[in-house]
């Protein structure tokens, strides 16, 4: 593997292809249970062919250009191409409305759209600029611009392997927006590859590995862990057809490396317990005869029986959820980083966990805390700036070069870090105190009825809570029996988790929506974080009735 001044993500993936050539590196599915496997130097060749089409447009060297589409084999290749022809992609989310994709695309000065696998084509063709050029993926809905298999086979493939400097642009991505316009964060070939090598040697990870690709790669994360990770190493990557094929393609992917959101792995866990039900389970699991098979066969009927690492990144996850994993098999490791440096933070070492804490720094990371408990890290992998936006890059860092996360926490004397809160999430109530929301509903999404909840507050006598509750619960609200159980359950929760907070920050209700939050209507980001104001906003008129009612479980709608 590279040393020193060759460790680039590029460079490394033209060794892999001259070792592995005719192995297979990327399995996409394309319908009817068929999948299309590309080799190694499939790969390269395609990318190469598709960088000769760029040269040919005479772009600029530096030219941005925008990739829109779910997560499929095709982005790689164009990453690949982007990259081969001097160029910088900027990777839209496929979920973006019209207005947000005209938004990044503009400010981004793309010259050309590759579009990919989408399930709302004309909601994104809305917000393409007029003339803009562009590519469709084989996997790409009708769309009439040129095709990736017309443009690959009238392109003889470039004969040079393209070397990129390490302070090149490697990549505009834009954050996901929880608290406004997205910003396009501007990562170099240096920092990108810092991240990969980093995380290469803590894990140990290698070619025999396997990966599955479907967190958004218009995202940090799996850019990052998929992407640019198996391009280093050549470990094998899959990809899911769709929503409902989810799960019979992580069967068939088997992979030794998953990561997943915090909501992801609880929706395994009650898919788990809709089987068997959680106390027959924890019956079964104390049974020593049958628990070592009910783990095998729990493990591997989610498709992760394979899997060496396995980790939870983007949110809080509940230390309990961690727990039942644990004692399946299946430690989770934790991850804590920004967009900002390419999630090059902290880490749980392996073995090493502890539940509630987001592990200890790369190497090569520093951390501190800052003014009122804010995390501050210096990092290999952080960016170098926000594009276009010279005044939000100096606020973003200290004087002395760390990044401001913008995120509270405590570390402890080994270096492992406690995330406490966010910064900019505190609000007063009309006490005077301050209340971190995300801590808060921690406690609560630890609840089986519960997938989403959203603490606020500011200027009243106590915070509340708003949730959403779990589809499957959801489904059979409207049977009396069941809102009735609901109901009383919720009542438990809320003097459950008064009990485990200061006074100041115990919750007056809960409050249940009657909508579904989503990224289509605002209120998640398409990396499904929260977007608070706009939750608080929805609700905002109820808060004085829902206050003056004394209710402790308020249904809404």
């Amino acid at each position: 593997m590279e040393t020193g001044e060759d460790q680039n993500v590029l460079h490394a993936f033209y060794r892999v292809v001259r070792e592995r050539r005719g192995e297979t590196y990327l399995s996409q599915p394309v319908g009817g249970g068929r999948v299309d496997d590309l080799s190694f130097d499939r790969t390269l060749d395609e990318s190469k062919r598709m960088a000769a089409y760029l040269r040919s447009l005479g772009l600029p060297p530096g030219s941005r250009v925008g990739i829109v589409s779910k997560n499929c084999a095709h982005f790689f290749l164009a990453d690949l191409a982007i990259w081969m022809a001097g160029l910088v992609p900027v990777a839209l989310f496929p979920t973006y409305s019209a207005a947000t994709v005209r938004y990044v695309l503009e400010h981004s000065d793309c010259q050309l759209l590759f579009v990919g696998k989408l399930d709302d084509w004309p909601e994104i063709a809305r917000g393409v600029p007029a003339g803009l050029p562009g590519v469709a993926f084989p996997l790409a809905p009708p769309t009439g611009l040129p095709r990736w298999d017309d443009l690959v086979a009238r392109h003889p493939p470039i004969a040079d392997e393209p070397r990129r400097r390490p302070e090149d642009w490697a990549l505009i991505v834009y954050t996901s927006g929880s608290t406004g316009q997205p910003k396009g964060v501007v990562h170099t070939f240096a920092s990108i590859s810092a991240a990969v090598y980093g995380i290469v040697k803590l894990l140990g990870i290698r070619g025999s590995d396997s990966g599955f690709s479907y967190l958004p790669l218009a995202h940090i994360m799996d850019r990052w862990v998929s992407e640019w990770t198996s391009l280093v190493t050549g470990y094998r990557v899959s990809f899911a057809e769709s929503v409902d094929t989810f799960l019979a393609d992580l069967k068939r992917a088997r992979p030794t490396l998953f990561v997943s959101v915090p909501r992801l792995w609880l929706k395994f866990q009650r898919g788990v317990f809709a089987k068997v039900p959680e106390r027959r389970l924890a019956r079964l699991l104390r049974v020593p005869v049958l628990s070592g098979l009910v783990k095998r066969l729990i493990l591997r009927s989610l498709g992760l029986d394979r899997v060496r690492f396995a980790a939870s990144a983007s949110a809080p996850i509940p230390p309990e959820l961690m727990t039942w994993y644990r004692d399946l098999g299946l430690e989770l490791l934790e991850g804590y980083g920004m967009t900002e440096n390419v999630g090059y933070s902290h880490a749980t070492r392996p073995g090493r966990g502890v539940p509630g804490y987001v592990g200890q720094p790369y190497e090569g990371v520093e951390c501190k805390l800052g003014e009122g408990g804010e995390i501050l890290v210096k990092s290999p992998g952080t960016m170098v700036g926000y594009f276009k936006e010279p005044e939000l890059t100096r606020e973003a860092f200290t004087p002395d070069g760390f990044l401001k996360t913008g995120d509270l926490g405590f570390i402890e004397a080994d270096g492992r870090l406690l995330i406490t809160g966010r910064l900019k999430e505190l609000f007063k109530t009309s006490k005077g105190k301050y209340v971190a929301p995300a801590p808060i509903e921690n406690l609560l999404n630890r609840s089986g009825y519960i997938e989403l909840s959203c603490v606020a507050g500011a200027s009243q006598s106590a915070s509340h809570a708003v949730v959403q509750l779990a589809e499957h619960v959801q489904q059979r609200i409207r049977e009396a029996s069941v809102r009735q159980e609901v109901t009383a359950a919720l009542r438990g929760l809320l003097d459950a988790v008064n009990r485990e907070l200061p006074a100041y920050e115990r919750l007056a209700f809960i409050a249940v929506a009657g909508d579904r939050w989503s990224i289509e209507d605002g209120s998640l980001t398409p990396s499904l974080k929260l977007k608070r104001s706009v939750i608080e906003a929805r609700y905002a008129p109820a808060l004085p009735r829902w206050y003056a009612s004394g209710q402790s479980v308020i249904w809404e709608g």
